[in-house]
């Protein structure tokens, strides 16, 4: 249960721990552990230092790291000192990197010891480059974090968090490959912390060990992390996913929650200690995120033991909008949906015009309610346009049964999920054109037993040149991430296209999804 008269803010969760029980264990990574006193007092020692450091209320702070303890010191420091925070996926190239620092504009930018490399090249030839300081480790070219944050007094800022206050900023792509920043402010959080408890998979009990495997720049990481910080749970923090140390966490930490990508389920399930291990004190495993198969979905409840609560929604939503409930999983029929909208929550399925459609109409599923976005962070057109009459347009198509449980028919953007990752078929193509041989080129995702979906490059090759496959993929991998970069290539005569000239992508993915549903978490 949620203190919501004490936790007005992401800000307050520290504080208010700290004094209702400041010895019990807030964040466990690797063998360190750090309690609720000392992740309040780091928190407000990195507050006064950026506030030192020139940091006012509105701009925008930066991390680029792996999984790692120092991230919640960061974000809740930050969020103390009225800044957002900007956090990077750590998985992109640096030139992508560039980018977004280029359109954040953080004043600060935190790295991570195995990232120093990647950071400095990132900021080479940005005209305002930020301020760079360690977050664990040291490098001749950053400030080390315990020389920056000096003697900072340990406790909280005078000026205190406001609701209208921004918090986060995560960046997703889109469609066009340029990045979006998603900006999330103190009230959406508000709003979801309000929710979040009445929900199955979100309502966590005191002490119970939530188990953190989504990276914390991604929405369902940061999400999940602050649910059980906001409950007084105990975070398992892993720092990258592995299918079998996952399974050998949940049983010997005890494991109560964890969310999980269907790609990582898929992943548990294909190790023989996952049937051959015991779980017992696990109650609940949340999944979305991406596509996942309803015999894989079977086999995990079979294999766990727990509840299975499937949550879908966008970045832009703060990660919400409806929930398949763990009763839910046992009605004929719904297991191939994605729930039911949040509490104080509207879902819709609009046509082309805006308007709503009746039940078992196809169209676009739009969300309304405190939980959607402030804006994208300078991109007024993008804002207008996804937030059209009061509405956010997810991109998904989809509909509405009679008893009021969604369902994704496809995917209006295209975007491939691979491994928990959004991957943007137009940003892997503008990639590889201008590759030698290269005439024309579409991207889509295929099913991988590993990542749940793969993404796969068709080619149609110039007429003086045949590409090779692997020189295609080699020239997208020097300049996107390797997450991105195409696990298969496939030379074709030509492309299906509508009259208005647009690739039928639809028509590309049939062949390879025959006999398989292609279901959306």
């Amino acid at each position: 249960m949620i203190d919501l008269n004490a936790i007005r803010t992401l800000a307050d969760i520290p504080g208010v721990q700290a004094r209702a029980r400041g010895d019990a264990i807030a964040i466990k990574f690797g063998e360190r552990e750090t309690s609720y006193a000392s992740l309040d007092m780091e928190s407000n020692c990195v507050a006064h230092a950026l506030i030192a450091s020139g940091i006012s209320p509105g701009d925008r702070v930066s991390v680029l790291t792996k999984n790692h303890d120092s991230w919640f010191r960061t974000f809740f420091g930050s969020a103390l000192a009225r800044a957002c925070l900007a956090p990077i996926n750590c998985r992109l190239a640096a030139a992508e990197i560039a980018f977004i620092l280029d359109d954040a504009r953080p004043k600060i930018l935190f790295v991570g010891e195995d990232l120093f490399n990647c950071a400095l090249e990132a900021v080479a030839d940005l005209a305002a480059p930020p301020r760079l300081i360690t977050l664990y480790g040291s490098h001749p070219g950053f400030e080390t974090f315990d020389d920056w944050l000096a003697d900072a007094p340990t406790s909280p800022p005078e000026d205190s968090p406001q609701l209208g206050d921004d918090v986060l900023q995560l960046y997703t792509s889109g469609t066009t490959g340029r990045p979006k920043g998603v900006v999330l402010g103190n009230q959406n959080y508000r709003n979801f912390l309000e929710m979040a408890s009445e929900i199955d998979g979100f309502a966590y009990n005191e002490d119970e060990t939530v188990m953190i495997v989504m990276p914390l720049f991604h929405v369902a990481g940061t999400n999940v992390a602050f649910s059980g910080l906001a409950q007084g749970g105990r975070l398992l923090l892993v720092r990258e996913f592995s299918a079998s140390d996952s399974i050998r966490l949940m049983t010997e930490e005890n494991v109560a929650h964890a969310f999980l990508a269907p790609a990582m389920i898929q992943m548990m399930l294909q190790e023989p200690a996952a049937s051959d291990s015991h779980y017992p004190a696990l109650r609940s495993i949340a999944y979305g995120a991406s596509p996942i198969a309803e015999d894989v979905l079977q086999r995990a409840q079979a294999t766990f033991g727990c509840d299975f609560v499937q949550f879908y929604g966008m970045t832009e939503s703060s990660g919400g909008g409806s929930t398949l409930s763990p009763a839910a999983h046992k009605l004929s029929g719904k297991l191939k949906s994605c729930g039911q909208p949040w509490p104080n929550t509207e879902m819709a399925i609009l046509d082309g015009e805006g308007l709503p459609l009746g039940d078992d109409e196809i169209g676009e599923i739009a969300i309304r309610g405190g939980i959607v976005m402030k804006q994208y962070w300078n991109r007024a057109e993008a804002t207008a346009e996804t937030l059209a009459n009061g509405w956010l347009h997810t991109g998904d198509v989809g509909f509405r049964d009679a008893d009021g449980f969604y369902f994704v028919h496809d995917r209006i953007k295209d975007m491939i999920l691979s491994g928990g990752e959004n991957v943007y078929p137009a940003e892997v193509e503008s990639a590889i054109m201008g590759c030698p041989g290269v005439a024309d080129v579409a991207v889509i995702g295929v099913p991988d037993d590993k990542w749940g979906e793969a993404v796969k490059a068709l080619i149609v090759p110039s007429a003086d040149l045949r590409p090779d496959p692997a020189d295609v993929i080699a020239w997208a991998r020097k300049r996107i991430a390797a997450f991105k970069v195409p696990k298969s290539v496939e030379i074709i005569e030509a492309l299906p296209r509508n009259p208005s000239g647009k690739v039928l992508r639809r028509e590309l993915r049939a062949p390879y999804w025959e006999g398989r549903d292609r279901a959306v978490g």
